[in-house]
Parts: structure tokens; C-alpha cells; sequence
């Protein structure tokens, strides 16, 4: 079985930096043509010359959105498949982290939280189940996190929202599986990103010291996942999560 996406085209959201960056490179790597979304312009352009050097002739489409906007959504998707002539694969990788206990909290951290970490993907599903269902093939994946399962003092909402998306692709993967749309998650635990070069040293070191790989994970350690998982390697799994964590939760 081979993870070659060529021909294949993909959309991934939260492609600016990091985790999306590492996916939209890996995805160009493997042969896919990119549609790259994200709040800042500048960095979706460095983004497109990071697969630029990775694979040269990549077809590649910025677009500069906010996707808790429900239109903004609806445009985007629109506007990849005016530019590809289908859609093949969407990873749903926007997120936010605003930490904060439960009695201090916040009802405007609360709505960005669901906003950007769960509203966003059920608007992304919704505007590309329509034409992976047309096509009859299609892999979607929605980037959740391991405090989605275990929870985090510290990070109530932003926990529920990553936890929303295990349930949102388990459903979905079994509204569109007749359809041979495959929607699954993956789970990262400490990975090196900008997110979490802010945490704390004291709970940084109690990561490391109950990870049984040793360290924290790269945002290719993901991004090689993901791209399995979009492939027609996993052609077979769906409504799964892949936990990406050096074994921490085991």
C-alpha cells in the first residue's frame, strides 16, 4: 500500500505555522495540491514556500480567513474546488488555546474556545461532505488534542472543545461512510510548537518526566499521521482517533 496523494487535492485549516504547516508540507510531500488557510497572510505565504522547496510545481492556494465564520467557510471551500476541480482530503488543524479555572472563567474565552476549536470543524464537515459525497471518496481529519480525552486543570473549555471533536468524527464518519467519506481524529500530546512554548516549566517537566519516549513530540511526529490517515493506506479506517503522544496516556 502506498501513501502517494498524487492527483489528490487537499484543503487544511490552521496551515500558518506548526502542526498545519507540518501537515500541508507533508501532504505536498506525498503529491497532494494545497489550499492553505489561516488569519495570517504572511505566514501562509512562508507555508507555501516551505512546500515550494519540498516539492517544486506543488499547486498551492492562500487563503486568508477566519474560520469560525460560518461564510468565510462556505467561500473557502468554494473557492478550492473552483481551483482544483475537486477536494480530496480536509484537515481541520485551526485552534486556540485561552487557559483559565473554571471560576475565573470567562464567557467570551468560553465562545472563542467552542468557536475556533469545535464550531470550525462542524462548519468545514458541512461545507465538504457535499462534494466528497458527489465524488464518492474523500478523507477528512480533525485535529483534537490528548485533553480532549484526559482533560487539563486549567483548560475546561478549551478541553471540551477538543473532547467535541472525537464525537463529532465518530458521527459524522458514520453519516458519510456509505459515501466511502472516511472522517477520523488524531490526538497530539506535548508537541513543539508556539501553543505551548508558553507553558509553564513546572508542568512542562511533569510531561516530560511521564512520557515514555522521553521527549516531546515534533509537529512531524503528527503530520506523519495525518498523512496516513489521508491516504489510501487507511482506506479501511474511519471514526477513529490516533493518539500522537509518546505514550503518555497509556
Amino acid at each position: 500500500m502506498t501513501l502517494t496523494l498524487a492527483g489528490k487535492s487537499a484543503l487544511v485549516t490552521g496551515a500558518s505555522r506548526g502542526i498545519g504547516r507540518a501537515i500541508a508540507v507533508d501532504l505536498a510531500r506525498d503529491g497532494a495540491d494545497l489550499a492553505l488557510v489561516g488569519r495570517d497572510t504572511a505566514a501562509l505565504e512562508a507555508t507555501a514556500a516551505a512546500i515550494e522547496a519540498a516539492r517544486p510545481g506543488t499547486r498551492v492556494l492562500a487563503l486568508t480567513a477566519d474560520v469560525s465564520d460560518p461564510a468565510a467557510v462556505e467561500a473557502f471551500v468554494t473557492r478550492t474546488l473552483a481551483e482544483f476541480g475537486r477536494l480530496d482530503i480536509a484537515v481541520a488543524n485551526a485552534g486556540q488555546a485561552v487557559d483559565g479555572l473554571i471560576v475565573r472563567s470567562k464567557p467570551g474565552d468560553i465562545d472563542r474556545m467552542l468557536d475556533v476549536n469545535l464550531k470550525s470543524a462542524f462548519y468545514l464537515l458541512a461545507s465538504v461532505a457535499r462534494p466528497m459525497m458527489k465524488q464518492r471518496s474523500g478523507a477528512v481529519v480533525l485535529v483534537s488534542s490528548i485533553v480532549g480525552i484526559a482533560g487539563n486543570a486549567g483548560q475546561a473549555a478549551y478541553s471540551a472543545a477538543k473532547a467535541g471533536l472525537l464525537g463529532l468524527a465518530k458521527s459524522v464518519a458514520k453519516e458519510l461512510g456509505s459515501r466511502n467519506v472516511r472522517v477520523n481524529a488524531v490526538a497530539p500530546g506535548l508537541i513543539e510548537t508556539a501553543m505551548t512554548e508558553s507553558m509553564p516549566a513546572q508542568a512542562r517537566a511533569h510531561y516530560l518526566e511521564t512520557i515514555p519516549l522521553g521527549r516531546a513530540g515534533t509537529p512531524e511526529d503528527v503530520s506523519g499521521v495525518v498523512a496516513f490517515l489521508c491516504s489510501d493506506a487507511a482506506r479501511y479506517v474511519t471514526g477513529q482517533t490516533i493518539v500522537v503522544d509518546g505514550g503518555f496516556l497509556m
